[in-house]
């Protein structure tokens, strides 16, 4: 999908003169090459000027005639014409024109990308679901290049990178051998995990039998995890982010049990951040002859398959992308989104009521990326007061947050659920109020609409809800950007602090959320 005006074509204001219509630089080549790699091409765009009488319908149809005749053509025109004061679910930011567009080209918006010129783009495709990549002009508020996921120097970089993140996750050729029993690696915390998903489906749609290893943080949500046919929990000293002396016993009891496994190949996945290498000369050590891993440093013989990958690439595709390296891609009919395991959930409490509540989940094991308790209450109060039922989640140690939080309006689950149980909950909520941690991939995993009040230590385009509807709030440009911090480390907690509680209610409303518990 593709913006008109500032995208596709040099931006004149309420255009409806065929003349005036000038591509913006190697559009029709790289157009062309979307079209080459099969790729069903749809123009969404703004037209306001209808709605204020500046031109004709006929007058903007010989515009689009001219866009075909200079460009190619396209599978789809969507256009919103309404003004902002029409109040539509079409006109962008509203995702009503993304999902449209998706339905006229045979598919849904999760499977989409939207390139666009301006901030409206890339929140529309973010609420439908879809992915948004920036091209900025120099119309484009520096505002919206900080709160962009993914942003591209010019079309034809768009193109390049659409068409790179594509063509990454298609394994080149197959091992040489049949996979009995691959040793799939994932040692961080819950949210990590979730996000891991894909990649481990697609090595279990390429093996007989899947082994994880997993951390404490994360052993959970390995639980949850299609594909997983056992679980080797043991914390990792060169991951853990508190982590233990190094105790040689200990690793060559790790060295040991993954001998002990018979893995045919192992796949380590890792964040950006860290480091393959130290696993992989224990999975020499353990006999294993196979190894892929992502890594930037020169790993000597530790590794068979050694992956690079661009940063900014969303985990979940960073991950597949390394299974691809290995041979591995997800079977047909397989979406490339998170899931669980619907029978590793437990059951809902019945005292909740009826699906369509709000979870308001404050809390995070990195306090950088909390939302402060005194804004989270008056979330919950702005939320109650709109008719929305609010359940306030968090773990033990968060139950005096919960408790505030609640007393503002809602219902305190606060340390009442596990993982699983927290899961449940989620997979049956109209939406999900969460900073950047594992409820937010939760939320994804069960196709539940994000409001990420995101803390940008990390990156949104690495880290943001994958292919879920997602309405992102907070300031992106705050001192604390790219960080990694744990805590924060500014004063006040700008990046969050600043949000409206209102804001919140709205996002809801584009989201299609409405109040009184009525669900999507």
């Amino acid at each position: 999908m593709l913006d008109r005006d500032g995208t596709l074509i040099e931006d004149v204001p309420y255009n409806g003169d065929p003349e005036k219509v000038r591509p913006v630089p190697g559009a029709r080549a790289a157009l062309d090459r979307l079209r080459a790699a099969g790729l069903r091409l749809a123009v969404v765009t703004n037209q306001s000027g209808l709605a204020r009488g500046y031109f004709t319908g006929e007058q903007m149809r010989a515009v689009h005639a001219r866009v075909e005749e200079l460009l190619g053509r396209f599978d789809a025109w969507l256009i919103c014409p309404h003004d902002d004061a029409d109040g539509c679910d079409c006109r962008k930011p509203a995702p009503g024109l993304v999902h449209a567009a998706a339905r006229e080209l045979g598919t849904t918006a999760s499977r989409c990308v939207l390139v666009g010129d301006i901030g409206r783009d890339v929140a529309a495709a973010l609420a439908a679901g879809a992915a948004g990549v920036l091209v900025p002009t120099p119309v484009t508020r520096p505002e919206e290049v900080a709160a962009a996921g993914w942003v591209a120097s010019d079309l034809p970089a768009a193109v390049d990178e659409i068409l790179r993140r594509q063509q990454a996750v298609r394994p080149a050729t197959p091992p040489d051998d049949p996979v009995r029993t691959a040793l799939v690696v994932r040692s961080d915390s819950a949210g990590d995990v979730l996000v891991t998903g894909p990649a481990i489906r697609a090595v279990a749609a390429g093996a007989q039998r899947v082994v994880l290893l997993c951390g404490p943080r994360g052993r959970a949500a390995a639980d949850l995890l299609p594909g997983v046919d056992e679980i080797i929990e043991y914390p990792l000293p060169w991951i853990d982010p508190t982590p233990a002396p190094v105790d040689p016993e200990v690793m060559w009891g790790l060295t040991a049990r993954l001998s002990a496994v018979g893995a045919d190949q192992a796949v380590v996945f890792t964040s950006f951040h860290q480091s393959a290498l130290p696993l992989a000369l224990l999975l020499r050590m353990a006999g294993i002859g196979r190894i892929a891993a992502i890594s930037d440093d020169y790993p000597g013989s530790l590794l068979d398959i050694r992956h690079r990958v661009p940063v900014g690439v969303p985990e979940p595709e960073r991950a597949l992308s390394l299974a691809a390296a290995a041979g591995h891609r997800l079977p047909d009919g397989d979406e490339p989104v998170l899931r669980l395991r619907r029978d590793a959930m437990a059951s809902r409490p019945a005292d909740l009521g009826d699906p369509g509540y709000v979870v308001l989940h404050p809390g995070s094991a990195a306090s950088s990326r909390a939302c402060p308790p005194d804004l989270a209450a008056r979330i919950a109060g702005a939320l109650t007061a709109a008719g929305h039922r609010v359940l306030v989640t968090g773990s033990a140690d968060e139950r005096g947050v919960t408790a505030q939080v609640a007393a503002a309006g809602g219902t305190d689950l606060g340390g009442r659920t596990d993982l699983a149980g927290l899961a449940a909950i989620v997979a049956d909520a109209g939406a999900v109020v969460v900073g950047n941690t594992g409820p937010a991939h939760l939320a994804a995993a069960s196709g539940v609409p994000v409001v990420s009040l995101f803390a940008p230590t990390v990156p949104f385009g690495q880290w943001g809800p994958y292919r879920v509807p997602t309405v992102r709030l907070g300031d992106a440009a705050t001192p604390c950007r790219d960080t990694r911090a744990a805590s924060c480390p500014v004063s006040g907690h700008p990046c969050l602090s600043g949000i409206d509680p209102d804001e919140v209610v709205d996002a809801l409303r584009t989201l299609a959320v409405s109040g009184g518990g009525g669900g999507r």
